[in-house]
């Protein structure tokens, strides 16, 4: 089942949850799981509230709600860069539930390479050293929809943007996925997506950043507040605005870490 089937969010929503494992790599409980409805079958993932990771900067029980913001800001920018995703109860309580993306094999658009094996035209990040010492450099590929995620990724205020959160469907489409640890008050933007900084906001992206502040400024702040504090959203509603009268990618700043670790 693709993101863009109709019948895609009645599924998440009211579908049967089997599930059949878990993602160990994840810090947080992820369990990759059957939902089935009828004649529709699909993968999704299940995250728990109750399985959820206490952080010092974020509030206990708030991860699988911010997974929701970030999905309802992506839908209401009018992007499909978020996979569906919903707040449902599950076989171990409320919690997120995505629709599973199956990705391209061997089609990774953020990679770790040496300085000569970087493709043609990829955005480098970061240089450095491997666990052998040689060079490495962090890069990631020139994609419009990548480039759609880095400035989803200010919006929003990522804290957690690793290279294995950038998916290539392999329905062609790129995916952002793993999104409990944003959309808070504070500035936290850590991502791997730091290739275009400076850069003038293209055209898509000054649109994008356009038809978000219209949607604000109808229902999505009501619906962001079942999930966010009043807080939470008058800063994202700041993060826009200070997004558009600079009509640039953001810079990292000095005083603090601004690629998570580890990046993937």
């Amino acid at each position: 089942m693709l993101p863009s089937d109709p019948a895609v969010a009645e599924l998440l929503t009211r579908g049967r949850i089997e599930i059949e494992g878990r993602l160990v790599d994840a810090s947080n409980a992820t369990l990759f799981c059957e939902i089935t409805g009828g004649d529709a079958v699909a993968h999704c993932v299940y995250k728990p509230i109750s399985g959820e990771r206490s952080l010092w900067d974020f509030p206990d029980g708030t991860l699988a709600g911010r997974e929701i913001g970030a999905y309802l800001v992506s839908e209401a920018a009018g992007l499909s860069l978020i996979p569906p995703t919903v707040l449902r109860p599950g076989p171990f309580g409320p919690g997120m539930v995505q629709l599973w993306i199956d990705t391209k094999e061997g089609d990774d658009l953020v990679d770790v390479l040496a300085p000569d094996q970087v493709p043609v035209g990829w955005k480098r990040v970061l240089r450095a050293h491997d666990r052998f010492g040689d060079p490495a450099v962090l890069v990631h590929a020139d994609h419009p929809s990548v480039r759609m995620l880095a400035a989803l990724d200010v919006v929003i205020n990522n804290a957690d943007r690793k290279g294995g959160h950038v998916l290539h469907g392999t329905d062609g489409n790129v995916y952002g996925v793993d999104h409990g640890i944003c959309l808070h008050a504070e500035h936290k933007l850590r991502t791997v997506l730091w290739g275009w900084v400076g850069e003038p906001l293209p055209e898509d992206v000054v649109a994008m950043l356009d038809t978000l502040w219209a949607a604000l400024d109808r229902s999505l702040g009501e619906r962001l507040a079942e999930h966010l504090t009043r807080a939470e959203v008058r800063a994202l509603r700041r993060r826009v605005e200070q997004f558009q009268r600079s009509n640039e990618f953001p810079t990292p700043g000095a005083d603090y870490r601004a690629i998570p670790w580890p990046a993937f």
